[in-house]
C-alpha cells in the first residue's frame, strides 16, 4: 500500500519481524474511549532543611523617662472660728406655777324613768318581754318579765337602797307550766 510519499507500507511490515520484536503502540480511534494510563507517583525526596542564619540584635539605648512632676494641693487651713464662751446659767428659785382654785364637780345623782316591752306572737310562739326600771340617785327600783316556753312568766323585782346595800333580787313565776301527757310506755311480751 502506498501512500501520498511513495513508500511502500507492506513491505516494511514484512521486515519488521526479522528484527527484534517492538511493543506496539495502541492505536487510538475516535469512536472508542482513551485509556486510562496511571502514572507512577514521582518519589518524594526530602530536603534537607537549610540552617539558619544568626541574627545579633544590639540593645536599645537607654533612654531615661522625664520626671513626674506632681503639684501638691495646697494645705487645708479653716478660717479661724471666733471663739466665745456659753454663757453661765444663772440658777434663780424655781417659778411657782399659778395655780387656780381645784375645780369643783358636781355630783349630781342620776334621775332617770323608762319602761319597754315586747308583745310576743301567739302563733309563732314568741317568748314575751317586759321591764321598767326608776332611779333617784343610788335608790333604783326595778321589774322584768320573761315569758317562758312552759307556759310561765319569770318575773324579777329588784331594787338598790343606798351606795352600800348593794343589788337585792326577787324571783317569782306566774301562771302553771304546760302539763304534757307523759310518753307511752313501751309494752314488752314475749318473743314470737
Amino acid at each position: 500500500m502506498a501512500d501520498g510519499t511513495g513508500h511502500d507500507h507492506a513491505h516494511a511490515h514484512e521486515a519488521a519481524p526479522a528484527e527484534a520484536p517492538l511493543e506496539a503502540e495502541p492505536v487510538l480511534r475516535a469512536d472508542e474511549p482513551a485509556p486510562i494510563i496511571a502514572a507512577a507517583p514521582a518519589p518524594f525526596i526530602a530536603a534537607a532543611p537549610a540552617p539558619l542564619p544568626l541574627v545579633r540584635f544590639a540593645p536599645a539605648p537607654f533612654v531615661a523617662a522625664a520626671p513626674i512632676v506632681r503639684v501638691a494641693p495646697a494645705p487645708y487651713r479653716p478660717a479661724p472660728l471666733a471663739y466665745a464662751p456659753a454663757p453661765v446659767p444663772s440658777y434663780g428659785p424655781a417659778p411657782v406655777p399659778a395655780y387656780g382654785p381645784a375645780p369643783v364637780y358636781q355630783d349630781t345623782p342620776p334621775v332617770y324613768d323608762f319602761a319597754y316591752g315586747v308583745q310576743g306572737d301567739a302563733y309563732t310562739g314568741s317568748a314575751q318581754y317586759a321591764h321598767n326600771e326608776n332611779r333617784n340617785g343610788y335608790t333604783t327600783n326595778g321589774e322584768y318579765r320573761v315569758a317562758l316556753p312552759d307556759g310561765r312568766t319569770q318575773v324579777v323585782t329588784y331594787n338598790v337602797l343606798d351606795a352600800n346595800s348593794g343589788y337585792v333580787a326577787d324571783v317569782k313565776y306566774e301562771g302553771q307550766p304546760i302539763a304534757y301527757a307523759p310518753p307511752p310506755r313501751p309494752a314488752y311480751g314475749p318473743v314470737n
